[in-house]
């Protein structure tokens, strides 16, 4: 297998730095009578791009087989996530949707979570939304949903029946999509003059800093800098004008682009630029370094959960995340070691997870009666997790966390 690919941004040479094997795709939850070995299984592997310094998958999967009908992962699910674009919902009325009967267009709306706000407000709105069961729940809202992938076609579309967008928004969504460029070109057409393309993704910062390798998993096929999203953005017609780190989801930053020349860029964009150089993000070796630290994690976290099995204490899972999938499959966590993972989300009840068939379990089962330890998968939401589970602290409980370091808690 080669250990270069060619970049999805600018044809550059990506250069490998870290492999984590054979994965399964993250939200794949099999019926316990399925055929497990029609089950789907890529190499996933990341690399940079010694050009344009986008960090990415070395192999794609095919878009269709990641989002779908059954596609489990609603937006709504999370009190906090709910808040966080109630919030944006708020400031984006205050700022960029204040004239004369503004557009809005979301990528990857999801359940409507952000949308559902902009429309109570009376603000015209369109979710474009290709997995078919969190379309249905947004569109059951009010929501206007349009079932279809966001390319140039499809923003072309709906330029000739909508008009232009004021602001095109995505959460959690760009980073998905190695059909970037077509991306892009849609946004450049579909936004006013003085529109705003604002997206929040997953940040390579924080990833390397917090050794969150678990946010590297096949939906996520793009790792985004400030430098690498200037650079793209530059490729298509767009110009970076600001960010801001915001802490959901184990760190992320909102990017907002505007048509090239049409904003001045803030400080913040400077600021976060010379930050990245003095970290080094560019740098194949401080991504190896990464790796080092990976390595060494899988090693603490496989030597600890079987310490705790010989001495026959009981461990669940926590969260059957996306996420979740790269740290039992990397680390080679399975159900000897899990007995089940409890998840609030329905449609992954009664299922097994993604390659390591452990058996996913609703919320009730991680009290009846509670584990010794909870290997804690959702972490990025420990705090809201913690608050609402005291009662298995009091019974004696214990967290396993594993960002940035393995430890009991």
């Amino acid at each position: 297998m080669s250990n270069d690919s060619q970049c999805r941004v600018c044809g550059g040479a990506v250069r490998e730095f870290f492999d984590f094997g054979r994965q399964p795709l993250s939200d794949a939850f099999l019926l316990p009578n399925a055929d497990q070995s029609a089950e789907f299984f890529f190499r996933l592997a990341t690399g940079i791009c010694g050009d344009c310094t986008m960090v990415q998958l070395m192999e794609e999967v095919p878009r269709d087989r990641m989002f779908h009908d059954e596609y489990p992962y609603y937006s709504s699910g999370s009190a906090y996530m709910r808040t966080h674009f109630e919030e944006l919902a708020k400031r984006l009325l205050a700022t960029e949707l204040t004239g004369d009967d503004p557009f809005v267009v979301e990528v990857g709306c999801n359940d409507g979570v952000m949308l559902g706000a902009l429309a109570d407000a009376g603000i015209r709105h369109l979710g474009v939304e290709p997995s078919g069961s969190v379309a249905d729940v947004a569109a059951a809202k009010g929501i206007k949903v349009r079932k279809s992938f966001f390319e140039l076609s499809t923003a072309e579309d709906i330029l000739r029946t909508e008009g232009k967008a004021a602001v095109i928004y995505a959460a959690n969504t760009l980073c998905h999509i190695p059909y970037i460029g077509s991306i892009l070109s849609g946004v450049a057409a579909l936004l006013e003059p003085t529109g705003v393309f604002v997206f929040e993704d997953p940040y390579l910062g924080d990833i390397v800093a917090r050794t969150s390798f678990d946010q590297i998993y096949d939906e996520h096929f793009f790792f985004f800098t400030a430098r690498s999203v200037q650079a793209m953005a530059a490729r298509n017609g767009l110009e970076l004008v600001d960010v801001e780190r915001i802490p959901v989801h184990g760190g992320e930053v909102r990017y907002t682009l505007a048509l090239a020349g049409a904003r001045q860029p803030t400080a913040a964009v400077a600021d976060l630029l010379a930050e990245e150089k003095a970290d080094k993000l560019d740098d194949i070796a401080t991504l190896r370094r990464f790796g080092e630290k990976v390595l060494a994690t899988k090693h603490e976290l496989a030597a600890l959960l079987s310490g705790l099995a010989a001495d026959g204490k009981r461990v669940v899972g926590y969260g059957a995340t996306a996420k979740s999938a790269t740290v039992t499959n990397f680390v080679g966590i399975g159900p000897e070691l899990l007995p089940f993972v409890c998840d609030s989300t329905p449609a992954k009840q009664n299922r097994l997870t993604p390659g390591t068939h452990i058996p996913v379990q609703p919320p009730q089962a991680f009290s009846d009666p509670y584990p010794d330890y909870a290997l804690l998968f959702a972490w990025n939401h420990a705090d809201e997790i913690m608050a609402k589970e005291q009662a298995f602290r009091e019974s004696g409980g214990k967290w396993i966390l594993y960002v940035p370091d393995v430890r009991i808690v």
